[in-house]
């Protein structure tokens, strides 16, 4: 399998050499050269396989430059009992009406990324070592990537973290997560300004070929193919337990719409199954875009229902086909922060194969439209293809949070974080007859007290370790939102 880039790179490369890399040369993002199909046959093979065999067979078919019995090792290790706290790793919670929680977030820092970023570390240090070379990352977050990276590569030989996150505007638990870090291989970065800043820096870093091959700057973040190929497998995972569950239920065998283009798609004898739908809190668009390559492998995804907050860029462009970047003034902060983001990166993966992976139109768009003029319209022929690919969206606000928090804990007994009520709030707006639909999890309720405090009336649980987190010793730095002050801290702490 090799990879190329939706800018029009495609000097062939392989999983490895995009494993360290992040943004390709031309500023685009990686994809594969083709998405490998997954037929009716092979479903039933993998339904029923414990989930790090299930991640092994997804990854096998993306991974070609690492022996297989030291990949089959590599997930072995990463999604154990005693790290995600389950043998099925990802449990289904039922809420009735065909609803489900998908449980993403019992893993070492309470959130879904947790699920790609342990792989992601035990790859980093295995391909690394294999090299005989060191990384450092960069990287960014909202709230949730940079605990996971940080508890991920912790100790790791030959690798450094460097974390940029938005003074000021995660919660308190989230800030306590990285902050108190005290390992030195961990830097935390706390940027004067907005999630997008932090993300504008990261990108202009990797953009930046000489710096970044002088001081070896890989990334985690969802631009890295890696960490998206490893949230495919839970689509995977979600999809057999939904249909085998509740066979009750009568599940509905629809169609895809459109006809699927040569390089992926749903297969026709896939066509027959059983269909499932996801929904997805959507702010940087790589957990939906995950998703995604589910759908262009062939699982029987019948909606990829993309949910925001507020900041409802790509609500607003799956209603209009119209992509407009909101300036960091013009960017909300809300009771799910994860989600306080008005620039989304994967998006440009999804476009790219909107558009037919026309490389040209897409630089185009990504490279010189959203920087020039604050984002773009799609043509009407081009946005008319959207269905096909199986998106809806909406939007949800402080008050629906509040609302499908307390409706949730009331009925069903179930405490959801802000960003899973977002989901779960827009997942009841496109329920198919039939249809089961897959709301997945983003955090524990415990990441965000003061809201459940509002909504419930109480304390959430805080699961073993966590007590008092806010009040321990941190270990940051705040720096101004500018690439060169952020360059002169990696020169700095990397001599």
């Amino acid at each position: 399998m090799k990879y190329l880039s939706t800018r029009g790179d495609t000097t062939p490369r392989g999983f490895c050499d995009i494993l360290l890399e992040g943004l390709a040369p031309d500023g685009g993002l990686y994809l594969p050269a083709h998405y490998p199909r997954v037929d009716a046959a092979t479903l039933a093979r993998w339904r029923g396989l414990p989930y790090a065999e299930l991640a092994y067979e997804v990854l096998s078919l993306y991974v070609d430059d690492i022996p297989p019995d030291d990949l089959r090792a590599l997930v072995r290790k990463t999604y154990t009992r005693e790290v995600f706290g389950t043998d099925a790793i990802v449990p289904l919670k039922p809420l009735g009406d065909g609803l489900y929680l998908e449980a993403l977030s019992n893993g070492p820092t309470l959130a879904f990324k947790d699920m790609a970023m342990q792989l992601l570390g035990n790859l980093f240090e295995y391909e690394l070592a294999r090299r005989g070379q060191q990384l450092n990352i960069l990287g960014a977050t909202s709230g949730d990537t940079g605990s996971a990276a940080e508890y991920a590569m912790r100790g790791k030989k030959g690798i450094r973290v460097f974390m940029l996150s938005p003074h000021g505007r995660m919660s308190p638990f989230q800030q306590a997560q990285m902050f108190s870090l005290q390992d030195p291989n961990i830097h935390n970065l706390a940027i004067e300004g907005v999630f997008d800043d932090c993300q504008d820096i990261v990108k202009a870093v990797s953009s930046d070929l000489e710096f970044k091959r002088r001081w070896s700057i890989g990334t985690v973040n969802s631009i890295n193919w890696a960490r998206l190929l490893a949230q495919v497998v839970y689509y995977f995972a979600g999809y057999f337990q939904a249909t085998s569950r509740a066979p009750d239920l009568g599940f509905a065998s629809v169609p895809p719409e459109g006809a699927a283009p040569p390089w992926g798609g749903p297969t026709a004898a896939a066509n027959d199954l059983p269909r499932v739908s996801f929904a997805v809190p959507s702010g940087n668009f790589g957990n939906i875009c995950a998703g995604h390559v589910a759908r262009m492998m062939g699982l029987p995804i019948h909606r990829l229902v993309c949910a925001t907050n507020e900041n409802d860029v790509l609500d607003e462009f799956f209603r209009t086909g119209t992509y407009r970047v909101r300036a960091s003034a013009e960017t909300f902060e809300t009771s799910s922060p994860s989600m306080d983001i008005s620039k989304a990166s994967n998006f440009e993966r999804f476009v790219f194969d909107l558009l037919g992976r026309d490389a040209a139109r897409t630089a185009e768009l990504f490279g010189v439209q959203v920087p020039q003029r604050g984002g773009f319209t799609l043509a009407p022929g081009e946005f008319a293809r959207v269905p096909a690919f199986g998106f809806v969206s909406g939007r949800s606000t402080h008050a629906d949070r509040l609302a499908t928090i307390r409706d949730t804990w009331q009925r069903h007994g179930v405490m959801i974080d802000t960003h899973t009520a977002d989901g779960l709030k827009v997942a009841r707006e496109h329920l198919d007859p039939g249809v089961p639909m897959v709301v997945l999890e983003t955090a524990l309720p415990a990441k965000f007290a003061a809201t459940i405090r509002e909504a419930l009336g109480r304390e959430p649980e805080r699961p073993p370790g966590f007590e008092g987190i806010e009040a321990r010793p941190k270990r940051f730095t705040v720096l101004p939102a500018q690439v060169d002050a952020v360059k002169r801290y990696i020169e700095t702490h990397c001599a």
